[in-house]
Formats: structure tokens, sequence, C-alpha cells
């Protein structure tokens, strides 16, 4: 390839570049690798300054005035200047000394610096090469035709700019904070004229000048071009004005790798990176985050976002773009990286579908064409089943639209029906409701509405099953069999399966099974591997692949790589290709695009026909009447009738119930989820039945009935069993605990069934709903609860109408009877109790109720003492009445008393002084429950206790009863 002439960007330095660096010369020869640092002299440091030599010159003088002394000549004393006149020469020869080896430090340092900055230039020199052909510009690459698609990671993922400054490599230490150091230091960590690379994925807009903006903008392009081939690397979107020399390049027509966009509009393309250019004064787009700003057509402006650098750079031609162009096409064809071609969409209108008839028996649908060949596909014998692949975008839904309409067009609704399931959003098969084909459009909006539709499909294929052998017939295509084929279409089975793994036994089967049965299925899907499993593709030998990107999911379907290399534009929506079983290779297809006015014309085609029948019941009822299910023809007259359960898979909506063998039910549910309701349900439809009160009396007394005489044949109802140790004392709660735990253990023998209510399951709950044979889960307050009560997490309905639940994994609603309109009977003046022997102990606390009480008594005429009075003088006892009261303490002083009126008359104990009835009713035995206020028990005769009703005071009728 010859290369071509560039715009003038330092032409001398361009053939410089494309020459290997020179040899060092022996000046500059540096042995030290280039990955270590170079190393400076330190500075000279100056030797420490001798002290002066006071000793030595101290001792002279005294030695010469001890010779004077002793000599007693003057001239001796001529030796004591002999000391000083030494010391101060010596001081003098080191400085002098000192000042000598500077110079000399300074001029090795000198040469040491020269040397060091001779090995960074050198160092520099060879970085550069380096870097240069490391990341070659557009100028190398075509001076180099080795270096073009050269499989060299670096190139791949980036961008050589321009020549500039940047950060080297060379590191150089020592040389101490001296000016001349500093520099050398500094000058070897930039690198100049070295190729600024930024990294393309980043995304780079160029600006400034229209045409050199235009012309760097074209070298760049080429640059990405020559480093990467076609197939790694596309061109995407559309092609700026007057550079349509684009289009030639093999990059514009790759299918595959990583998608470039030139040009700021992308409209419907989607874009890995981003290499466009705009106005000086045009909107820089969003996604770019390198600016190139071209002064001149040597000279840009880099801004990387942290910070702005002058760069030299390049510039091409449109002429030379022109040639390389050319030349990289050829250069593709030679090396077989040859794009696939595409066609222009057709219109589903514009196909005569009439020819797709076919044989009597089968299911031609025309897809598309094939340059202007109609192609088509036979469910049934290209299938029975199929696959149809593609990524999002590729055009899967309307291959998917097409192919459906294409058999309503030609086939009655007596010959096919259709099941559609949208999982990607559900609005894609909406415009195909007013078929008559259709006998449903299930979503992942509605996904218990979506499970129950798929789940049919089970008893579909059974009631298949049934009818062929009502008619002796072995499969679909038997005269006999007046059953329209079913074809199940599925956008998106990865999504499906992914919320609803159990359904894939449910398609295998219906793969395994179809064919003979006229069922078929179309699966839709991104992916194949890892989401269809062998054996249901094994089934569906009828593929289709729009384009892929993962080649082994090309393989996985159509059995080439030929689905990878499909286009990737707007335009080459619905490209795709076709293989049945007796293919030996794949059939290209341009699908069809439907529109809502041709979905119209194939309704219209078909009015007056029935609709097609659908394979699914209608979902429960919010509410169901009891005497509409005991007037069913499935109702057992010996079950107990809970409500409607639904079961898709058996195409069936039957009454359930509990047998007359069953000794209980465990119903679960949060409030207003239909507790009540079912025991009512079921309370109502036994004569002995027996509901045990909320109220807290009356729930002991019930109880204890129950416990002491069990009715054999009743039905038993208990709500809110968990709130039980909430309304009663924990001693009374413990008991009742008790006596019901024991009735479900003799529930069998018995014949009683035991209904219980809860919302949770703790405490001693857990003990007795273990014994529950049947349980039915009702909507809980979270998903935690529901699992805890034993629901399965998929079951998990928040959202349930009243009655919803789940009984034995089947979605129930629970029936609704006539609701009892018996109301508890309140206390009465006559079931207050009023002292009737003649003598009648009271142990009462000193409060006002009770004052009231005592008031109410004497105004009957009854006669009322204290403990302290009746122990002063027990003579007060006559013929009348006579009530002694006192508290607790009172009373246990008066012992002997109390022991008498505890033996031989009545004792009565008021509720405020529970805390001491064990001690003064002499019993160990916890006595009947009774509320605050207005309670008491009764002790007559030593006999048990009993639980009665004190005279209200703010009743007039019971204060002045005698007098009226």
């Amino acid at each position: 390839m010859s290369p071509p002439f560039f715009a003038p960007r330092r032409v001398a330095d361009l053939h410089r570049q494309a020459e290997p660096p020179a040899e060092p010369t022996a000046r500059t020869t540096d042995s030290t690798p280039d990955d270590e640092p170079l190393t400076l002299p330190d500075p000279w440091t100056p030797p420490r300054r001798p002290p002066f030599p006071l000793v030595a010159a101290t001792v002279p003088v005294i030695g010469a005035v001890v010779l004077w002394l002793v000599t007693g000549s003057f001239y001796a004393l001529l030796l004591a200047g002999l000391g000083p006149l030494i010391a101060i020469a010596g001081v003098v020869d080191h400085r002098r000394g000192a000042r000598r080896d500077r110079r000399v430090a300074e001029r090795e340092a000198a040469r040491a610096r020269r040397r060091v900055s001779d090995a960074v230039r050198a160092r520099h020199d060879r970085e550069r090469a380096r870097r240069r052909a490391r990341h070659p510009d557009a100028l190398r690459y075509l001076t180099r035709e080795d270096d073009i698609w050269r499989a060299v990671s670096e190139r791949r993922d980036g961008l050589v700019v321009g020549e500039g400054e940047t950060a080297s490599a060379v590191r150089v230490t020592g040389g101490g904070d001296e000016p001349e150091s500093r520099s050398i230091r500094a000058a070897a960590l930039r690198l100049v004229e070295a190729p600024v690379v930024v990294a393309a994925g980043r995304g780079i807009v160029v600006t400034g000048a229209e045409i050199p903006a235009a012309a760097v903008h074209r070298a760049l392009i080429l640059q990405r071009c020559l480093a990467v081939p076609p197939g790694d690397l596309r061109i995407v979107g559309n092609v700026p004005d007057g550079e349509e020399w684009i289009e030639s390049l093999p990059h514009r027509h790759a299918t595959t790798g990583t998608a470039l966009a030139v040009h700021a509009d992308l409209r419907d393309a989607r874009a890995d990176e981003m290499l466009v250019r705009v106005p000086r004064d045009g909107t820089l787009p969003p996604e770019c985050a390198v600016v190139l700003t071209v002064d001149s057509p040597m000279r840009a402006r880099l801004d990387d976002g942290e910070c702005t650098t002058t760069l030299a750079v390049e510039a091409i031609s449109v002429v030379q773009a022109e040639v390389v162009a050319a030349d990289l096409s050829e250069r593709a064809a030679r090396t077989g990286r040859i794009a696939v071609g595409d066609d222009a969409p057709v219109a589903w209108a514009s196909i005569p579908h009439e020819t797709a008839a076919g044989e009597r028996g089968g299911l031609t649908a025309v897809l598309g064409t094939d340059r202007d060949r109609a192609v088509t596909v036979d469910l049934v014998h290209d299938g029975p089943h199929a696959v149809v692949a593609g990524v999002t975008g590729a055009g899967k839904s309307e291959l998917l639209i097409t192919w459906i309409l294409s058999l309503a067009a030609v086939h009655s609704p007596r010959e096919v029906s259709f099941l559609l399931a949208d999982f990607k959003g559900g609005t894609a098969f909406d415009g195909l409701r007013e078929l008559p084909h259709v006998t449903g459009v299930i979503t992942d909006l509605d996904g218990a509405g979506a499970l129950r539709a798929i789940e049919s499909l089970n008893a579909e294929m059974r009631w298949r099953e049934r009818e062929f052998g009502r008619r002796a017939a072995r499969d679909i295509s038997d005269a006999r069999v007046d059953i329209p084929r079913l074809v199940v279409v599925v956008d998106e089975f990865a999504a499906l399966l992914a919320g609803h793994p159990e359904l894939q036994a449910v398609f295998s089967d219906v793969a395994a099974r179809g064919r003979a049965l006229g069922v078929h299925l179309i699966l839709g899907t991104q992916r194949v591997a890892g989401v269809i499993r062998d054996g249901l593709l094994a089934n569906c030998p009828l593929r289709i692949s729009l384009r892929v990107t993962d080649a082994a999911d090309s393989r996985a379907v159509i059995g080439v790589e030929d689905a990878a290399l499909l286009p990737g534009s707007a335009d080459s929506r619905g490209m795709a290709l076709v293989r049945a079983a007796a293919d030996s290779t794949p059939q290209r297809l341009r699908v069809a695009l439907s529109t809502p006015d041709d979905v119209a014309q194939v309704a219209a085609a078909c009015v007056g026909a029935a609709p097609a029948r659908r394979p699914w019941l209608p979902p429960l009822p919010a509410s169901v009447s009891l005497a509409e299910l005991l007037c069913a023809p499935d109702a057992v007259a010996s079950e107990l009738v809970v409500g409607l359960a639904d079961e898709p898979d058996r195409q069936r909506q039957r009454a359930i119930g509990l047998s007359s063998g069953e000794r209980g039910l465990l119903v679960v549910g949060g409030p207003g989820a239909g507790k009540s309701v079912t025991l009512e349900t079921l309370a109502s439809q036994s004569s002995g039945s027996v509901r045990v009160p909320a109220t807290a009396e009356a729930l002991w007394d019930t109880m204890a009935h129950l416990d002491a005489t069990p009715p054999r044949g009743a039905v038993v109802v208990i709500d809110d069993i968990d709130t039980i140790a909430t309304r009663l004392p924990a001693d009374h709660a413990q008991i009742v605990f008790e006596r019901i735990e024991r009735l479900v253990r003799e529930a069998g023998t018995t014949g009683i069934v035991v209904v219980v209510a809860t919302q949770r399951l703790t405490g001693p709950v857990a003990r007795i709903v273990d014994l529950l044979p049947r349980r039915l889960i009702l909507a809980t307050t979270s998903r935690a609860e529901h699992i805890a009560a034993g629901g399965d997490p998929a079951h998990y309905a928040p959202a349930s109408p009243p009655g919803r639940g789940r009984w034995d994994g089947l979605a129930v609603q629970v029936a609704q009877s006539t609701p009892d309109s018996s109301e508890a009977r309140p206390v009465v003046d006559a079931d207050r109790w009023f002292p009737r022997r003649h003598l009648t102990g009271f142990v009462t606390r000193r409060m006002a109720a009770a004052r009231g009480i005592l008031e109410a008594w004497a105004a009957r005429g009854i006669r009322i003492v204290s403990v302290d009075d009746y122990r002063a003088d027990p003579t007060v006892a006559g013929e009348e009445l006579l009530v002694v009261v006192g508290d607790p303490d009172e009373w246990q002083r008066e012992w002997r008393l109390l022991g008498a009126v505890r033996a031989d008359h009545d004792l009565v104990i008021d509720t405020s002084c529970a805390a001491d009835y064990r001690m003064l009713a002499a019993s160990r035995d916890i006595p009947p429950y009774a509320g605050p206020g207005g309670r008491a028990w009764l002790l007559s005769c030593g006999e048990d206790a009993v639980r009665i009703v004190l005279p209200d005071p703010h009743l007039r009728s019971e204060r002045h009863a005698s007098v009226s």
C-alpha cells in the first residue's frame, strides 16, 4: 500500500517518526538500563571549619615566660609570639584547601549534569520511539503495512490524537536543591513530541475551524480503522456530510465488533465508542469526555476533563481518505473479512399469502422474503416446534407477530388457535387480541394469571387425549378429529422460566407429546445456551435466528456462526436465518413487517367465525356462595365444604372440604383475610356446631363444657386462638390451651371436627396446629409469615381478595354462608346474684363498687354487718338474711369464722381479691375465669367455686327493688 499525501504536519518530523531512532554517540552512551533512575551528584558540602588551636597557641607563650623567669633573658619572651602565628597560619591554609576542593567538585558536578542531561535526551528518544511503535498514528500505519490490523491489545483500546508533551518514565535522582539539578529532574519527567493516547471508549469530539477539523477527524477515523479490523470494529449510525468515503470502508459493512459512531446523530443505532465532529459553536455530545479543538491543520488543543494540552495533529484530505478506504477494502477482501449484505425492508401486505396454504394438515406461513423470493415455513412438517433467537432490537417480536398473522390469514379458527405469552413488558401481542384465533394473551404483568394459564397446558393435553380416545383417533391428522391445532407463542422464554422455573417440565412435556396432539410451541428468546434445556431444544427442529452477539448462540440455534455476522443497524432489523431439520444450510430471511391495518384486515375476513376454544377456565371469582357449592353436581354430602378450588392443570374448578373422618382444619391468615368467614362457613353446615366465643368468660365456660362433655359429631370453631394468651391470665390461658389440645387429640375418636384460626404460629399454638391434618393458608401480612405458616414462597399473594388462600397447593376461594344473626344475650337483672342463705360471707375491698353492691343487697332487706361486728356479737344473726362483709385481712384474722362460712354457708369472693383467692378458698384449684368489675366467685357449702354476677350499683331498678 503506497501512503497517500498527507496535509503538512511537521513534514520533517513525520519522516523522522517513520525511521528508527539514531544510535547514541559515545558522549551520550548510558550503560544503565532505561527503567533504572539516573543519579546526579550531590552538591559539594564544605568541610567543617576546625576550631581555633587555642592550646597550641597558648603553650609556647607559657613556655617563653617560664624560660624568661629562669634565664632572665629578654630574648626568651620573643618565643611567645610563635604559637599564635602558627595557629593563624593553620586556619588560613585550611580555608585555601576548601576553596580548591569546591572548584574541583563544581567542575565534576557540571560534567556529571551534562552526562545525565545527555542520557535523559537519549532515553527520551528511545522512549518516544517505543511509544510511536506501540501507538502508531495513521502515517506510521501506512508506511509500515505490517502494522495494519495487527493484533496488539493496546492499539485496540487507544487512539493517538496527536503529539505533545506527556509524562515520561525516565527518572533522575540526587542533585540536591540546586537550580540546575531541579531543571534536569523536571525535564526528565516530561516527554515532548510524544504520542498522546486517549481511551477510545471515553468518546472523542473534534471541533474548531471546519476544514482543519474535518481533516483531523478523517485522520482519527482512519487511524481507528487501520488499527482494528472489520468484525472487531464496525461503524454504525449516520455518516457526516461530505464524508461519503466512509461508506467504502469495510468497517461500515461489518456486522460484529465494537460499534463506533462517527456522527453525533445516532438515531436508532447504539454505539460503544464515539468519534464525532461538531461545528465550533455546536453542542458537544454529553457522551464524549474528550474534546479536541483544532486551531490549524497542525495544532490543536486537547481537553480531557483534567487539563488542556497543545498538540501537533495529523490531517488527511478527502482524496487521501478515499485512497486509504479503497486499499482497506481490498485488504478486507483479500483476507476474507467480507461483510454480509443487507436487504431492503418488505411490507407484510405486499406478500401473496394465498400461496402458503400448503398441504392439508400443515401450518404453512410466509415469514418474509429472500431477495425477491418468498420464504415459507410449515410448523407441522418443519417442526412441530420452533425456537426463535435474537438480541433485543433484532426484530424478534415483529417476526412472531408476522408468523401469527400469516397463519391466521390462511387458516380459520377451526384449524388453528393461538395462546400468546409476552414476558418482556406485556404489549407486544396486544394488537392481535381482535383475531378470533387468539384464545388469550398472557403477560408478565399478571404473574399468577400467567402461571395459571401455562399450567393449564397439561390439562389441555389430557383433554385432547380423551377426545382422541373417544373418537378412536391416533393423532391430530385423523379426519375424525375436529379439533384445532393450538400454537403456544412465548416471547422472552428466558424471562418466563426465570420467574417460574417449574414450568420447564410443562414445556418439555408439551414438546414431547405435542406433535400427535396438535399442540405446537414457538419459543422466542435472546439466548439459547443455558435457557432451553437440551431435551426441549431437541424437540424444536425448526430454528430461526436473528442477530445474536455471541457466535456460540448462533451455532446452538442454526449450527453455524452466520447469525453473529448479521448487521446490527436499524435498517437491518428483521434480518434472520432459518433452518429446518432437513436443511443442510440456513436460509436467509428478511422478515415482513406488519401494521395494525394488516391485523384489522385479517380480523375482518374472519367475521362470523366462532372464536377458538380457550384452553383454560376463568380465574376464581372474588366471592363464592356456599349454597351454590352445596348444590353443585360434584358436591359430596359427607363433606364440610370449605370453598371452590382451582385446578388449572385439570381444567376444572371443584368444591373441596373436610371429610367426616378428618379431625380438624387450621386456618392461617392476616387481618381481613377471611378467617372468620371460613369458620362461619364450616360451622353453618353442622346443626351441632360449637362456636367458641371471643369474650374471655364465655371462652372459659365453653372450653370447660367441651372438656367435660365433648359433643360427638360436632364442629367446634375457635377464632384467633393465638390471642387467647392476651385475653386470659397466664394460668387460665394455659388451662384453656391444654383443653384445646386434648379436644383436638380426641377428635378422631369422638367424631369432632375442630377448626382453628390463627394469625401466627407461636407459643402453645404451635403444639395444637401440629395435630391438625389440614391447613388453609389465607393472605398474610408478609412473605415471612406466609412461609412460616407452611406456604410456598411462590404462592405469596398480598393483594388477594378476602377468602382467597391455598389448600394443599391449590388456589381456593372460601365460600360465604349466610351470617348468623344471633348475638350474645346481655346480662339482665334476673341473672345477677343475691344472697339466698341465712348467712353469707362477702370478701371484697373497701371501694365504691363494693358499697354499691351492699346497698343493692340492703335494698332487698338483707342485713349487712362487718366481720368485726359479727365477731363482737354473733347473736346479730336472726331470722333475716345476713351478709358478713370484710376485706381479705379481716377474714384471715377470723379464720375460724371463715372456715365455718366456707363449709356450711355461702362465701362470696370478689374478683378484686383474686390474689388472695387460694388462701381464702383453701384450694389449689384455679376458679373459673371472671373478669374485673361486678364479678365474684361463690363457694357454697364447700362445693367448687362458680362465677356469679354481682348487682350493678348503677341500675336504679336494683337499688329500689324493695320500694317497687
